[in-house]
């Protein structure tokens, strides 16, 4: 059996959910394909281990898909100061003061309430799909993996492995970084994979939900604190985070072979002085880091939205945001091609697309792959040099406000020392 839609996107993960519910809004017939159950949330069960740093530009879109308030009724902590140092010690180091290496910014210095909110991935995936569902026309088809895409006679056909077939004018690939559909595509990608893991932690501490999240740098790499919501009567007085460690392969493996109660006492003795107390282990995974860039975003009728057309370092944890800001831009685009009679998937639409988002995605990996390239060495004139520049961030409140409005997605231009510094770094000439 054939069902036709106007699109069907693969991928029901973040960016396919919310892309999916933005185009139905929009009165296009959507299928949203998973291999995934439906998500689902547990109000007593300990935070998921994957947790994004949604900007207020993506609150924003959520807000306008109807999946804001579903995602604040589960689990949202807001951050209203974001604190970066250097802990690298250097000889060097003795000629400055030691708040010279620390820069913080303050929602209050943009008029803001907040930065952003740190989210659980599974709960804004679950307000999503709520979201999704209260469309008429988005029809979701979980559980159903993609056999195949072709291309024919004016339309695309997906295969599923329960044996139907999906007919539509245009297939949106959001699977993720291993996409399949970018693959069926026969879109290639360029791929540098850094030399560090990162190791995610979910921690209980000692006190009140904190405010602000930090990041702290060494040079094998920064080791963050990511403040989420109180633990609840069942644990008086202590709050939850999620912690991030960077480090080589050969130590993170070395960490992940501890228990909780090494792992633990390793972490407070590691971390900067401004970790709180902590109380208890509640999960821990690893991944890779690499940095990833489809070379086209479309295809014939394929193109490629979020993770699936783009990874980055999750250093500032902005991977979600960009694909967020794919999801809007796509969404928009299709919307005056259908309001022009023109094919979703002709060549200049969706080279429309591309021509809009390559150059921001590219931004955000200079950014990223700047500070990853300057914070992590012990040269001594390039650690100087990084203690200036948080010193002058500290000292110049427009050039550190310059940065956060990019981080929370109101200003869509990266500030000038960023664009100059990543300039000169090796490889990113080729994204």
């Amino acid at each position: 059996m054939t069902q036709a839609f106007d699109i069907v996107i693969v991928g029901a993960g973040m960016v396919g959910a919310a892309l999916a519910t933005g185009l139905g809004r929009e009165g296009f017939s959507v299928a949203m394909v998973d291999r995934a159950p439906a998500p689902g949330f547990d109000p007593d069960s300990a935070p998921d281990i994957r947790v994004s740093a949604l900007s207020a530009g993506s609150e924003r879109y959520l807000q306008s898909l109807g999946a804001w308030d579903h995602i604040l009724g589960m689990r949202a902590t807001p951050y209203r100061r974001l604190a970066v140092w250097d802990e690298t010690r250097h000889p060097l180091s003795n000629l400055l003061p030691r708040t010279s290496n620390q820069v913080e910014f303050d929602a209050a210095g943009l008029n803001a309430s907040h930065l952003g909110h740190i989210v659980e991935n599974s709960v804004t995936q679950q307000g999503l799909w709520q979201a999704a569902e209260a469309e008429p026309s988005v029809t979701i088809l979980a559980g159903n993996g993609v056999t195949g895409i072709t291309q024919v006679d004016g339309q695309a056909r997906v295969g599923l492995e329960n044996g139907e077939e999906l007919a539509a004018t245009l297939i949106i690939g959001a699977d993720g970084a291993q996409s399949r559909v970018r693959d069926m595509a026969g879109i290639g990608v360029t791929r540098n994979q850094y030399g560090q893991q990162a190791m995610v932690i979910s921690v209980r501490y000692q006190g009140p939900v904190q405010d602000i999240t930090w990041q702290g740098f060494y040079p094998s790499g920064p080791r963050a604190f990511l403040p989420l919501y109180s633990a609840g009567a069942d644990h008086p007085g202590e709050s939850r985070a999620s912690l991030v460690w960077y480090d080589s392969p050969e130590e993170i493996a070395r960490l992940k072979s501890l228990s909780n109660e090494a792992l633990m006492a390793e972490i407070q003795q590691a971390f900067p002085a401004e970790l709180p107390q902590l109380t208890h282990i509640e999960d821990r995974a690893s991944f890779p880091i690499a940095r990833q860039h489809a070379k086209h975003y479309s295809a014939g009728r394929i193109v490629l939205v979020g993770d699936a057309a783009h990874t980055i370092n999750p250093l500032a944890g902005q991977g979600v945001n960009l694909g967020f800001q794919d999801a809007q831009c796509l969404q928009s685009i299709l919307k005056e091609a259908r309001r022009a009679g023109r094919d979703l998937a002709d060549a200049s639409v969706l080279a429309s697309y591309e021509t809009q988002r390559r150059p921001a995605n590219r931004r955000m990996m200079y950014a990223m792959d700047a500070f990853y390239h300057l914070f992590s060495n012990q040269i001594p004139p390039v650690h100087l040099l990084r203690n200036l520049g948080l010193g002058a961030a500290r000292a110049l409140p427009f050039a550190r406000n310059q940065v956060a409005r990019y981080a929370m997605g109101i200003d869509d231009e990266l500030p000038a020392v960023i664009r100059q510094l990543a300039a000169r770094l090796p490889g990113l000439n080729q994204l």
